[in-house]
């Protein structure tokens, strides 16, 4: 723990109220959506549902780090009906902490959010699997095929583990399938929304737009610190993302909660910057003109593996 981290928990709220306000705003609006989803035209229905689906996913990162109360049940309760039906909570929140290990970001074993490979495994694929990697490696491809990929693979390992006999994760997909009855009874038998309707204008829509957040997050480097990359300039979705467009931010307090990110960032922008090597992007429109039919970065891990650190 850092002496930020430190500063940071003695000076937190109880409650902080903003992120409970955050929560009742995304719940309602999605609740107001799927009730009234016949009288909504798609053209509207389709960017409001992705927006508070993905802003639905923000939260619940926020969460993962000890927002918004000092309870940890509630604020478990708060996060983890599954609104993109496919995640887990549990799963989300084991896999991110162990993504929070920055002595391992982007190492294709180690960091669960890592998108590189090993030499070795990259040589073991088939063709098919080795043009989609590289597709995806695009912004373009991110936000088209991504979700699916995205999606598949979580779900093939998911079921890997569950019938190999993983306790935990037998456990876990118990849970998450009881929570997902609750918001699939809502949807069909309440609303009486077709769940493929939601699917394909909700569910994968908005996990596109999670995958915008997370495509420039990380970069192979042999310096931890030039690992983490900076989006300025981005006020539209850096509010969908609560502010982990500043990641670098994220990764360094991670307890600091969303709303004092953009003033922390400010204050030790100059810092940030050198120290991360000047990963720096100006919106996610820099990005997308970059990256849109160019890989951010090759597939394989440049060094195999994120080196050992003495």
């Amino acid at each position: 723990m850092t002496d930020g981290t430190r500063r940071v928990l003695r000076r937190r709220r109880p409650v902080e109220w903003p992120t409970v306000a955050l929560a009742v705003l995304i719940y309602a609006s999605l609740g107001l959506l799927t009730w009234f989803h016949a009288s909504i035209p798609l053209w509207l229905f389709v960017p409001l549902g992705a927006w508070f689906a993905a802003w639905h996913a923000s939260m619940q990162h926020e969460i993962i780090h000890g927002h918004p109360t000092r309870n940890r049940t509630l604020n478990r309760f708060i996060a983890c009906w599954p609104v993109l039906l496919w995640l887990p909570y549990e799963s989300y929140r084991i896999s991110h902490l162990v993504h929070h290990r920055d002595e391992r970001l982007t190492d294709p074993l180690d960091d669960p959010e890592s998108h590189y490979w090993t030499p070795e495994d990259w040589a073991a694929l088939g063709a098919v699997r080795r043009l989609i990697i590289t597709v995806n490696a695009t912004f373009l491809g991110r936000i088209t095929i991504g979700p699916a990929w995205s999606i598949f693979r979580f779900l093939q390992a998911e079921a890997r583990a569950v019938l190999s006999g993983d306790t935990m994760r037998r456990r876990i997909w118990a849970v998450h399938a009881l929570q997902a009855a609750v918001v699939l009874f809502w949807l069909v038998v309440v609303c009486r929304m077709n769940p493929l309707l939601y699917v394909a204008a909700i569910v994968y829509p908005a996990t596109a737009l999670m995958l915008i957040r997370s495509y420039a997050e990380h970069r192979a480097d042999s310096e931890v610190d030039e690992r983490t990359a900076i989006v300025e300039n981005a006020p539209v979705l850096g509010l969908l993302f609560l502010y982990n467009n500043l990641h670098v931010v994220h990764h360094e307090e991670p307890m600091l909660p969303w709303y004092e990110i953009p003033a922390w960032y400010r204050a030790n922008r100059e810092r940030l910057i050198r120290e991360n090597g000047g990963l720096v992007y100006s919106g996610y429109f820099d990005i997308a003109r970059r990256f849109l039919l160019t890989a951010h970065d090759s597939p394989v891990h440049p060094l195999g593996r994120v080196p050992v650190q003495q």
